[in-house]
């Protein structure tokens, strides 16, 4: 059975082009996609992710609120009893954020330039600890 993956826009950010070029790369890698759009709100994120049984969810975050929406989709996910879901936060993310992203659940961040391979290794990686476990 395929993994599938949830990825958004979330906010206000219209800048979708690295969100549709890793939407396209987990499909093209076998997943089962789901691509939100943009102008997304967290609620209705963390509503597809349980509405399509996802176990990922890819956030393209270019607005610099990802402390703000990080937090507010990891609490939700929380709340929805879904810790277990892998949250990913691609996008211009400063440095010096990434440790705040991860202290709040976002499992890795990837910046501007990184290989899609690499993503979709990350996530292969962690689908096979889970089974495992």
């Amino acid at each position: 059975m395929p993994i599938r993956v949830v990825v958004a826009k979330v906010g206000l950010d219209g800048h979708d082009r690295g969100a549709k070029i890793i939407a396209r790369a987990f499909r093209d890698a076998g997943f089962e996609v789901i691509y939100t759009g943009i102008f997304q709100t967290p609620e209705t994120i963390v509503r597809t992710v349980i509405q399509e049984d996802a176990r990922v969810v890819g956030l393209s975050i270019l607005s610099g609120a990802h402390l703000h929406y990080g937090a507010e989709i990891c609490r939700l996910l929380k709340e929805a009893s879904l810790e277990d879901v892998l949250v990913l936060v691609g996008g211009t993310i400063p440095r010096r954020d990434v440790s705040r992203l991860k202290a709040l659940g976002i499992a890795e961040v990837f910046g501007p330039a990184t290989p899609t391979g690499r993503v979709i290794e990350f996530v292969r990686e962690w689908a096979r600890a889970a089974a495992g476990a």
